[in-house]
């Protein structure tokens, strides 16, 4: 059944193009530490941005769907919310505003799957944070009325322990890191998924406690580029893999190299959607600064950041201003008064 046992890296064959994806992921990830030294602005509004898109994407994916235009409110702000759909979209803020704010404290187990769960349906009538109680068959209704079974998940009865087999075993995995974290990660989300505890929301559960695990690895880009929006922008190859994967699972013969595959090509567009976000954002602030720089160095006489604003009009006030005052902290400029009206010379 679950991942974490003798047989856990034969499932994985590690492919070259497999490999090359482990290699090019831990690569962004540095690159992700020295963008948020370098332009912390940019990613504060990437941030904000990311939030209510993984809340909307999370959310529609398994159809709960709230009216244009109260997503945002519901996310940035906090709106109560009007019916069924917006109270699962707030708790679903809930829970990912915990992950943000504590990820490095959280220590998973099935009692913090049980605590999300129960944040994710505070606001609705029928509260969650415990385990499932009934069978609950992933199946498929066809257009023609035709009902397909896709997996039968263990039953009811088998939850608890299963649940605390998983978190033994990711635990235990994790601390002995012969296995990339980044394979670990992708098995406990289909472990998971094959052993769906929970009667209502396994899907969101899945997809927060993946954030989680990542966060706790070093794997910020979730934070700044939605993974549930490229999942809802893919969602047929999301099942598809998923569906590839649980295939003998119960025997303990699946193939996880499928979904493995997948969930880390996610990671790829995010990161290299976060990368071009960042580097246009920079290079544009780049050229504006050139632009004010070689004003400056062009001016005859006095000259006030008004002037040099006009010579640069795609540029902003407030980076004039900053640029002066490097520059005269560089000692190449002087004020020669102050106010907004002052005047600056070079020092020659």
């Amino acid at each position: 059944m679950l991942s974490f046992d003798p047989q856990f890296e034969k499932r994985i064959p590690l492919s070259h193009r497999l490999v090359k994806t482990l290699t090019l992921l831990h690569e962004f990830r540095g690159k992700e530490t020295l963008f948020r030294q370098q332009t912390p602005q940019v990613l504060e509004t990437m941030r904000q941005s990311a939030i209510i898109q993984s809340v909307e994407s999370s959310n529609r994916i398994e159809g709960v769907v709230a009216k244009r235009g109260r997503v945002k409110a519901i996310v940035v702000e906090k709106s109560l919310p009007r019916d069924r759909p917006e109270a699962e979209i707030a708790g679903y803020r809930d829970v990912l505003d915990s992950i943000h704010g504590g990820y490095d404290g959280i220590r998973l187990s099935s009692g913090v799957v049980r605590q999300f769960h129960k944040m994710l349906f505070a606001k609705t009538n029928e509260p969650g944070g415990a385990w499932k109680n009934d069978d609950n068959l992933i199946q498929t209704t066809h257009s023609d009325g035709r009902v397909e079974i896709r997996f039968a998940p263990p039953p009811p009865h088998l939850t608890e322990t299963l649940m605390a087999d998983l978190h033994e075993g990711l635990k235990r995995t994790l601390r002995e890191r012969q296995v990339d974290p980044l394979l670990v990660i992708p098995a406990y989300v289909l472990d998971f998924l094959c052993v769906h505890p929970l009667s209502d929301g396994n899907g969101r559960m899945a997809r927060l406690l993946a954030l989680l695990l990542l966060y706790q690895q070093g794997f910020g880009v979730g934070r700044f580029i939605s993974l549930e929006k490229i999942i809802e922008g893919s969602k047929e190859s999301y099942y598809e893999t998923l569906h590839a994967s649980s295939q003998g699972w119960h025997e303990g013969n699946h193939d996880l190299t499928p979904w493995t595959e997948y969930f880390l090509g996610t990671m790829i567009d995010a990161y290299r959607q976060f990368e071009e976000r960042v580097q246009n954002t920079t290079h544009k602030r780049g050229s504006k600064t050139r632009l004010i720089e070689a004003a400056i160095d062009a001016a005859i006489g006095d000259f006030s950041a008004q002037e040099i604003l006009a010579k640069c009009p795609q540029a902003s006030i407030d980076l004039v201003r900053q640029i002066l005052k490097h520059r005269k902290a560089l000692g190449q400029i002087e004020s020669l008064g102050r106010g907004r009206a002052a005047k600056w010379r070079r020092i020659r």
